[in-house]
């Protein structure tokens, strides 16, 4: 007795290509470059598709799972510097420029992101540090989160200084434009339009305040943005493939 020999089936993706292989979760035939290893057999790209969180979850992705203790103690330094700084002239104590660089008073580079000039300053920074440590530092972890900020500082103060060395800078504006930066790419590594979170929005607005606005550090903001940027690719890619 003879059997006839089974169907020849295709992959339901390239119906050109020959295939014994299916999706263990939907079951339709699929070839080799379609599938995807799971934890249970090969799953094809609608299923992996379809398994991945929405736009709206990647969002969210960041969870609020612990509470933002570096950001807040961040926030309570800073007022408690501008406060020490305005019963006298401690702005050339901690403020950040090429003569005390040169004299070789590196921690400047970080006493400066913690130095404002007026009410004002510290008031939008840390308004600002406030609702981007909701985002960022419970998605981070508090290690990474103050190894951001800080790395962001710095990258600030670099931009400052190679942009207008001569002139005594300070702020938490550098650190503070390199979360915006760093959060608008790890939304864009997750597959949401930065633009229509309000992160993106506030990074722009920021930046056309920054070239508007005289007196503003240009380098500055675009040192810690561009450092934001880049670290924060590193430091934000998906847990999920």
């Amino acid at each position: 007795m003879s059997f006839p020999p089974p169907p020849i089936e295709f992959c339901t993706r390239h119906p050109e290509v020959a295939t014994g292989r299916h999706c263990t979760r939907c079951e339709r035939p699929a070839c080799n470059d379609c599938l995807t290893p799971a934890p249970v057999g090969s799953h094809c790209a609608d299923c992996v598709r379809a398994a991945r969180p929405s736009a709206a979850t990647r969002a969210k992705y960041w969870n609020a799972s612990q509470n933002i203790l570096v950001t807040h103690i961040i926030i309570v330094v800073n007022i408690a510097v501008y406060l020490w700084t305005i019963t006298g002239n401690h702005e050339y104590d901690l403020g950040l420029s090429k003569f005390y660089i040169d004299n070789g008073e590196w921690y400047r580079t970080i006493t400066s992101g913690f130095l404002h000039f007026s009410a004002l300053h510290v008031g939008m920074n840390m308004f600002l540090l406030w609702q981007l440590g909701q985002l960022l530092e419970p998605a981070m972890g508090r290690v990474r989160f103050t190894s951001l900020y800080f790395i962001a500082m710095i990258g600030g103060a670099a931009g400052a200084l190679a942009l207008d060395p001569d002139a005594l800078t300070g702020g938490a504006s550098g650190a503070v434009f390199g979360l915006m930066a760093a959060a608008a790419v790890g939304l864009q590594q997750r597959g949401v339009n930065p633009m229509r979170t309000g992160i993106g929005t506030t990074l722009i607005l920021n930046l056309v305040i920054t070239f508007a606005i005289p007196g503003i550090s240009i380098g500055g903001h675009l040192g810690g943005a561009l450092t934001g940027a880049a670290v924060g690719y590193v430091m934000l890619k998906p847990r999920w493939r």
